[in-house]
């Protein structure tokens, strides 16, 4: 008979944790994978970035029960001359209609008076009123998650509506749980003098189940070594990670320490936590083994130190819990007085302090929930919050998620997605929330200490890129990350059926635009002065996008003639590009966070040969000085 192992040490927590990394490392990095129906992948965790197949809306459909007209046509009407709609000026629709030739507008319904048999309304449509573009919600091949993200209701929903059946996720992780002990019964036994009822492995169980692995618990094994030695042998041919419960002190049946040792290798045995001394961190061949005391205090203590981030790690996912906090909101809220109203934001902390930015609030955005943090609540009878207002947030993200997080606020480009993507698969620890609002009211952003970096591509009278309007804007010590160089050009449908050339074509043809205050439609601007051209010529001048998909989307969708944007965006949707010309894409930040650690990680990603090949994959950008620092005081 194998005599027990005394051999218990103090060892300091952290020291303790560090140890049984450095002896796993390797374990858990490569992960299996397999491939399931969406339907089945909630809690799982993709493997992989997955990207849209189909756009959502499909088609340009009605957002309002009504008619739909030609805007033109409803030019002249007005309260003192109401227009009578003509029989076939008009078709009767309700949401979700898609929106036919000639038709380019919807009147809601209650906007129209029924008099005398006839239709009339009093004030003119504009193109495009209460329409819902094709893809106004998800464009086609647009990042829907990506890779380490674990899948959420919401996800699901989105990920169906864009065409996507199946996903690759990691395989789920195999746990073996093993009490042991020769007084133990199970619950259902009637218990005598000397019995304890085991209950730790079922509470194991419960645990393993809430970090998104797989328990396989046997019953409790009698404390016979060689009996012991034979179970703890089969269990770990069969699991990713093994918990042998009790046995691991220094009574005269605790063989657990001495069994280890000679099926594998022990790492710590005793750590300085009370309760929960007398863990064991061990593994035999690949498996990790973690040796849990017995008594149910120090069994939990010992789980939640050393289990779970080690699950959590192995599965690729963050160890962290959902969280209420206080943020400060970057934007003005407008709320009605007769709801409580769910603001989807994103959040970050910036300067020691939380800030969140209201996401899209259309009630088709599915794409907002995916992409938020968390919920702005507003109540009822509140007409909203200011900008820079303290609101509670109710995150759907783990805390620590965002206190990590770069927040982006500036100009839009697919660059994003990649640099968040590759950080997700390298580990860099950091992610970066990005929104919108283009490049002008990132800097306003950046000024107002809403945001670590603005992407900014701002085109100067001078002809140069971004340094002047950093100068302009920014008061305090600044600097300009380099970015990328990338191709501006018109996307046109494929063959470019109008014969469009160049930017003096487009007093022939329908246009979208980019949103006040973006850089493309700055660049926009300054050709239309150099070649002389009235805005109020363009048709579709008015018309905004806030994403250059979201212009290849609509261009694609036929419902204009062309947009300006970036080569990838046209690529990505299979559109002809006529280039304009090449222009920097840089990221304005305030030179006292180059230090962040995060930051740091970031210039490094911009240098590095991934990025590099991602954007080879892409097409249509230059990494000229990509990653250099230019401070601009």
């Amino acid at each position: 008979m194998a005599k027990r192992n005394l051999y218990l040490t103090n060892t300091p927590i952290e020291e303790a944790k560090k140890i049984y990394e450095d002896a796993l490392r390797g374990l858990t990095g490569e992960s299996k994978k397999e491939t399931i129906p969406v339907i089945q992948s909630l809690g799982r965790i993709s493997s992989r970035a997955v990207h849209a197949r189909h756009s959502s809306p499909l088609y340009n459909c009605a957002a309002m029960d009504g008619i739909m007209t030609v805007s033109d046509y409803t030019r002249q009407a007005s309260e003192e001359a109401p227009l009578v709609l003509e029989e076939g000026s008009f078709e009767q629709v309700d949401t979700g209609d898609p929106l036919r030739d000639p038709f380019d507008c919807v009147i809601m319904a209650e906007d129209i008076i029924e008099k005398d048999g006839h239709l009339e309304i009093t004030e003119p449509a504009h193109p495009w009123q209460h329409v819902r573009p094709i893809g106004e919600d998800i464009v086609a091949t647009e990042l829907i998650i990506p890779s380490n993200h674990e899948i959420r209701p919401m996800d699901i929903g989105v990920l169906l509506s864009a065409g996507i059946t199946e996903i690759e996720v990691y395989k789920k992780l195999t746990v073996g749980i093993m009490p042991t002990g020769t007084e133990m019964i199970e619950p259902d036994a009637e218990p005598r003098s000397g019995d304890i009822i085991e209950s730790n492995s079922r509470v194991f169980e419960a645990m393993v189940t809430q970090c998104g692995a797989s328990a396989v618990r046997i019953p409790p094994v009698k404390d016979d070594y060689d009996t012991l030695k034979k179970e703890i042998t089969s269990l770990s041919q069969l699991c990713d990670i093994l918990i042998i419960n009790a046995g691991s002190s220094a009574g005269r049946e605790d063989f657990t320490s001495a069994i280890l040792r000679e099926l594998g290798e022990v790492f710590v045995h005793g750590i300085a936590i009370k309760p929960g001394k007398p863990a064991i961190l061990a593994r035999i061949g690949n498996v990790p083994v973690i040796g849990i005391p017995g008594y149910p205090v120090s069994a939990y203590i010992v789980f939640e130190e050393f289990v779970t981030p080690l699950l959590m790690k192995m599965s690729h996912r963050e160890n962290a819990q959902g969280d209420v906090i206080e943020a400060l909101s970057t934007r003005r809220i407008v709320s009605s007085l007769k709801h409580q109203e769910y603001v989807r934001v994103k959040v970050g902390s910036v300067d020691g302090k939380f800030v969140a930015t209201p996401l899209s609030r259309g009630a088709g955005a599915a794409m907002s929930l995916v992409r938020s943090d968390g919920f702005c609540i507003i109540p009822q009878n509140s007409e909203g919050v200011e900008a820079n207002e303290t609101v509670s947030v109710r995150l759907v993200r783990p805390k620590n998620e965002l206190e990590k997080t770069i927040v982006s606020i500036g100009s839009h480009d697919m660059i994003l997605d990649i640099i968040n993507d590759i950080s997700a698969i390298r580990g860099d620890g950091f992610q970066l929330s990005s929104s919108h609002t283009g490049s002008l009211a990132g800097l306003m952003s950046l000024k107002k200490g809403e945001c670590h970096l603005a992407p900014v591509h701002l085109l100067s009278p001078d002809g140069t890129y971004n340094v002047s309007s950093v100068k302009k804007m920014i008061k305090e010590p600044a600097a300009l990350i380099k970015g990328v160089t990338r191709i501006q050009g018109i996307m046109v449908p494929k063959g470019n059926p109008k014969n469009i050339i160049g930017i003096s074509d487009l007093e022939s043809v329908s246009f979208i635009n980019r949103q006040r205050g973006a850089g493309t439609r700055l660049l926009l601007d300054y050709m239309l002065d150099r070649e002389g051209i009235n805005r109020d010529r363009i048709k579709g001048y008015e018309r905004e996008a806030t994403t250059h998909m979201a212009v290849a989307a609509a261009v694609k969708s036929g419902s204009c003639d062309c947009g300006l944007g970036v080569y990838s965006a046209a690529s990505a949707l299979g559109l002809d590009f006529i280039p304009v010309g090449e222009e920097e894409y840089d990221f304005a930040v305030m030179q006292r966070y180059l230090e962040l650690d995060n930051i740091q990680k970031f210039i490094d990603m911009l240098r590095g040969q991934e990025f590099s090949r991602r954007l080879d994959e892409l097409g249509g950008y230059g990494l000229k000085n990509t990653g250099e620092v230019i401070l601009i005081d």
